[in-house]
């Protein structure tokens, strides 16, 4: 087996979007929500992320996050 078949895959998601207020997590309008991809571990997701917010910084009402698909997937597991 090589390293990378080895290597647990720990999927993350990188979306986002404008959010109708800032003190929640309700999106102004789903149909025009950014999905920037599908990481393979949690250091690339965090660079897409940080690229993806620093980009949209003056817009106080776009955010972007992080979803640990690994987690849903696989709810027992341990990772990150």
């Amino acid at each position: 087996m090589t390293e990378a078949s080895e290597k647990k895959q720990l999927l993350h998601l990188v979306f986002g979007g404008e959010l109708s207020s800032l003190s929640g997590v309700q999106f102004k309008d789903l149909s025009k929500l950014d999905i920037v991809g599908i990481f393979p571990d949690y250091a690339s997701a965090l660079m897409a992320w940080r690229s993806k917010a620093q980009q949209t910084v003056d817009n106080a009402e776009m955010r972007y996050f992080i979803v640990h698909m690994h987690k849903l997937l696989d709810p027992e597991a341990k990772g990150e």
